[in-house]
């Protein structure tokens, strides 16, 4: 190599190393240490699970198809798991994270590295405990920004900033839920909501501070919005501001304007706001959206956008959150929502499907000796009539190598009995338990009915599907109509997401195409559901082709 060669070699070198191509990926490594941290909010302190001590936990920044290693090491008395929720897991159900389902929890004083890669992903996304009720605390934003030199598909905001939506118990979240599964009935709800870990104007608790959203008149800001709450959907606004939704579940949508935005658990949501007032303090409200005759935690959580210039004594600018039942609200968000569909980004929905599917989802009453306080039954919940039993091993190595009694593939695809489901007036209100999965080929298109039942109460259910998205393509009211309803179905543009709001007394149809081998969790994301038992698993089988089978386990994945 000539002279001049070797220096234009090595000045690309050296430029390269500063300034990686576009197309270069990284492999970025965070650690998550697992610890009791004494916090106080409404003028109360408890010890509670954290990572790394901080509530909420920290936020990972990576870029579309970036890898990201993440060992976590648990501090703590209890077992821990972390899903890294929307994450598709392509070939990597090890790194999904739900305890029993494809791994074992992360047992105390061990540690577990979670090894993914963000694959065709961008946008807003989020981490949590999957393990007992630990997510209450244990969460945190996912943000993946697009690759370098790649924009948005909207206008380019000024400044991004997170925004985590929660619930806060004065009790130890542990004790909440043991004491309701003794009694055999719900849990207390929370005391408080929170936005970015902060209640905001608590009526007994003057002391507690709400988050300040900082903003400069006549720039735009990217808000990026995680709820993270255990059991309650929430109704999101500004006082004096619109929102342009941008993006749901990190997946663009085509831009609209609304000044409520809707989001349940689970659930995340981009959208801009534009600073457009020349001054003052605007308040930020999270309150609840329960349109079924449910208990909830009714208690606004606060914050205040604050711009820049504003005396903090300067009264705040006020709004009214919606009532708590308002569905029109509620639905005028959902039914706008649309997938962008554009050329670099495609909905790419099934129109032929291999499967079609039936689910029933709500709640229902066993037998319970020892529960005095409910009469001698438990409430329970179920899909197709199956209250889902957690394993003692882990679902996905128990597939992966063979290991026999642990699960059967028998879930059933249609309600086992046919009734006036969202009518909800049955006799028997008894469900039955089994560990049962629904097996699925490699690529198999699969068209799956959502039909909430008034057993005991209808109610909104916002399912979460691990290791896929899925289109919506229809909803409605009453009775799923098979011969009339798929005359309404939007193929063209219907929004791609991976938790989806069930309606109270109505149903949800979403399509998907099984293309990532595993076994895949599907399961209410109102924690106390889940733990009822409204919950179930896809075995999706390994294809023929070279990178069509689940990789090989990590030599460090938990034993159980």
């Amino acid at each position: 190599m000539g002279s001049h060669n070797l220096v234009w070699f090595l000045f690309l070198v050296s430029f390269f190393s500063v300034f990686p191509p576009p197309s270069e990926c990284m492999v970025r490594h965070y650690k998550f240490n697992v610890v009791m941290k004494n916090i106080t909010r409404l003028c109360s302190s408890k010890p509670t699970v954290t990572v790394n001590g901080r509530y909420p936990g920290p936020t990972i920044y990576a870029r579309e198809d970036d890898t990201l290693l993440i060992k976590v090491v648990n501090h703590v008395k209890y077992n821990v798991s972390i899903h890294w929720h929307g994450v598709r897991q392509v070939r990597t159900g090890w790194a999904d994270g739900p305890a029993y389902i494809t791994q074992c929890p992360i047992q105390p004083g061990q540690a577990y590295t979670y090894n993914y890669t963000l694959t065709g992903q961008r946008g807003t996304l989020w981490w949590h405990a999957h393990v007992l009720w630990l997510r209450a605390t244990v969460y945190g934003a996912l943000v993946i920004l697009p690759k370098r030199g790649v924009p948005y598909p909207f206008p380019k905001p000024n400044h991004e900033k997170v925004i985590v939506l929660g619930e806060w118990w004065k009790s130890d979240t542990e004790n909440v839920i043991n004491e309701a599964l003794k009694s055999g009935l719900a849990p207390n709800v929370s005391d408080s909501h929170m936005i970015n870990g902060r209640p905001g104007l608590a009526k007994n608790c003057p002391s507690d501070q709400g988050y300040k959203l900082s903003v400069e008149n006549g720039k735009t800001y990217l808000l990026r919005i995680v709820n993270a709450a255990l059991n309650e959907e929430l109704f999101f606004k500004v006082a004096g501001h619109l929102f342009t939704v941008v993006e749901v579940d990190a997946v663009y949508v085509k831009p609209f304007k609304i000044d409520t935005v809707l989001i349940a658990p689970g659930q995340t949501t981009n959208v801009l706001l534009t600073a457009s007032k020349s001054a003052g303090k605007y308040l930020v409200a999270a309150s609840p959206f329960m349109d079924a005759p449910i208990a909830v935690d009714n208690v606004t959580a606060t914050a205040t956008l604050h711009y820049s210039g504003t005396l903090s004594s300067s009264p705040t600018i006020l709004t009214l959150p919606p009532p708590q039942n308002a569905t029109s609200i509620a639905n005028n968000f959902t039914n706008s929502l649309r997938s962008l569909n554009s050329k670099k980004y495609p909905a790419i929905v099934p129109t032929t499907i291999d499967h079609h599917l039936l689910f029933t989802v709500g709640l229902g009453l066993n037998p319970c000796p020892t529960c005095k306080a409910g009469n001698g039954s438990r409430v329970v919940a179920s899909i197709n009539n199956v209250t889902f039993i957690m394993p003692k091993t882990a679902l996905l190595p128990a597939h992966y190598f063979n290991i026999s009694g642990v699960f059967t593939t028998d879930f059933p695809k249609n309600p086992p009995h046919v009734f006036n489901y969202s009518g909800g007036s049955v006799t028997n209100m008894a469900t039955e338990t089994g560990t049962r999965l629904y097996k699925l080929p490699y690529n198999a298109t699969v068209q799956l009915v959502l039909q909430d039942t008034g057993v005991i109460a209808p109610e909104n259910h916002p399912v979460h599907l691990h290791g896929f998205n899925f289109f919506e393509v229809g909803r409605g009211l009453g009775n799923f109509n098979p011969k009339k309803d798929p005359n309404n179905f939007n193929l063209v543009d219907p929004v791609e997401r991976n938790t989806v709001g069930v309606p109270s007394g109505g149903w949800v149809v979403i399509r998907f195409r099984a293309d990532n081998p595993g076994v895949w969790f599907m399961h209410c994301h109102l924690e106390v559901h889940t733990t009822w038992g409204l919950k179930m698993a896809f075995l999706v089988e390994n294809g023929k082709g070279p990178n069509q089978s689940i990789l090989p386990p990590p030599k460090d994945l938990p034993k159980c």
